[in-house]
């Protein structure tokens, strides 16, 4: 392959990468972009949970990536092996190289399956399930479906993960599932968390202990999935105590929803583009790197310390596109980003919480007049419905979300149905 310069070359064509690429197209028609993603699928991966819920479809969530990323941008179906960023190139797995002006770097989070012992041979057979996987997440439907009673264990590793809160939210719809088929006091639910407390955010963390109170569900702190035997049904966990010391606990279960650990791509670890955790090292408020002026980091991948969410990405894209140009026309680049993050968490089949939170845990609601601990059933509507359309007709399409217009969007959504 022969070597390609763009003027703005994309890494990732998740939810960052194609719309920093549309985002950037509005701005100037005339910018040559490149954009390198080597999936032909594009997944709403906020809606893996209610795909495991059994609300929403893997169909619904799953749209060709070609019919997302701009004719106008050069999509490079390939994977981005390594950088050299003293000469502005990326060098591709097929061998090929590419060179930039400005560079984006947006690959997403990796799912560390084989760091929980066994649990690749397990997944997605034994009852053993995860919404992780674009591969299993209907399993995890089809297990809540088949129960009827027993022990159902719900995990969550070490942060940083995508959505912090998506290990318990699977856990409440399955919850609401058995209570509504009045076999909720048939089972034995737990929730097996390496952190310390229910949620990042005491602000909502609060609140969804009342949650768990509700049904009825066992909460164990400071405990973390290491190892899974699926034939025999056990889970083994690591438990520290209060001075730190390990142990392990073995715990049988009927079904149980496993969180992977989840870190940086190994090649963004590898590269020079890292920090000594191995994430894209960016200002946390430019989004600009360390110490290569002219790239730029966001999404799951980078050292910032927010909730890795798609609604973090929102507000991330306008804050690259910007201070991008701004450079170009040789001007002050801009502190834009204020660690803002969302995370619907579903506490029913019909309700939603939507914590909405900034750098150090700042509650930041959009509608403050609402509390934002109350579970409503606007905000299951806005989960199911009105946060997909938003993600797929506004946000990827290069449009900048503000709350001030939900008003016009409402309308347009509208005149649209």
């Amino acid at each position: 392959m022969s070597e390609q310069h763009f003027t703005l070359l994309i890494v990732g064509g998740g939810a960052a990468g194609v719309s920093i690429a549309n985002n950037m197209r509005r701005q100037s028609a005339s910018i040559k972009i490149g954009l390198i993603e080597p999936s032909e699928k594009h997944y709403y991966q906020p809606g893996f949970t209610i795909i495991g819920g059994g609300a929403y479809t893997l169909k619904q969530a799953t749209k060709d990536e070609k019919d997302l990323i701009p004719s106008s941008v050069t999509w490079i179906k390939d994977f981005a092996e390594s950088f050299q960023p003293e000469t502005n190139t990326v060098t591709l797995r097929a061998g090929g190289k590419v060179t930039y002006d400005y560079l984006a770097v947006c690959p997403g989070l990796q799912l560390d399956w084989d760091k929980i012992s066994g649990l690749q041979d397990t997944l997605g057979k034994n009852n053993v399930c995860s919404n992780y996987s674009v591969d299993h997440v209907e399993y995890t439907w089809a297990t809540i479906q088949g129960m009827e009673s027993g022990a159902a264990l719900f995990t969550q590793p070490p942060m940083p993960i995508k959505c912090a809160g998506a290990p318990q939210k699977i856990m409440y719809l399955a919850a609401d599932r058995f209570r509504k088929k009045g076999i909720l006091d048939k089972f034995n639910i737990e929730f097996c968390n390496a952190g310390p407390g229910m949620f990042g955010v005491p602000f909502f963390a609060k609140a969804l202990l009342k949650v768990v109170a509700g049904y009825g569900i066992k909460t164990n702190f400071n405990t973390n999935l290491v190892a899974i035997d699926g034939p025999k049904k056990i889970a083994t966990f690591e438990v520290a105590d209060a001075e730190g010391k390990k142990t392990k606990v073995d715990k049988k279960f009927d079904m149980i929803h496993v969180t992977p650990p989840q870190s940086a791509p190994d090649f963004i670890k590898q590269s020079p583009l890292a920090n000594a955790g191995g994430w894209v090292d960016v200002n946390p408020k430019t989004l600009q790197h360390a110490k290569y002026p002219n790239i730029f980091g966001l999404g799951d991948a980078t050292s910032t310390p927010n909730a890795k969410t798609a609604a973090a990405v929102r507000k991330q894209v306008p804050v690259v596109v910007d201070n991008i140009l701004a450079i170009m026309k040789n001007k002050q680049i801009v502190e834009g980003y204020d660690g803002y993050g969302s995370c619907p968490l579903t506490t029913s089949l019909n309700t939603v919480m939507l914590a909405e939170f900034s750098y150090d845990g700042k509650v930041t609601p959009s509608f403050p007049l609402l509390d934002p601990r109350a579970s409503r059933t606007l905000w299951w509507w806005g989960k199911t419905t009105g946060f997909p359309w938003l993600y797929w007709r506004l946000m990827l399409k290069g449009y900048r979300i503000d709350i001030p217009h939900l008003e016009s969007y409402a309308k347009k959504f509208m005149d649209e149905s």
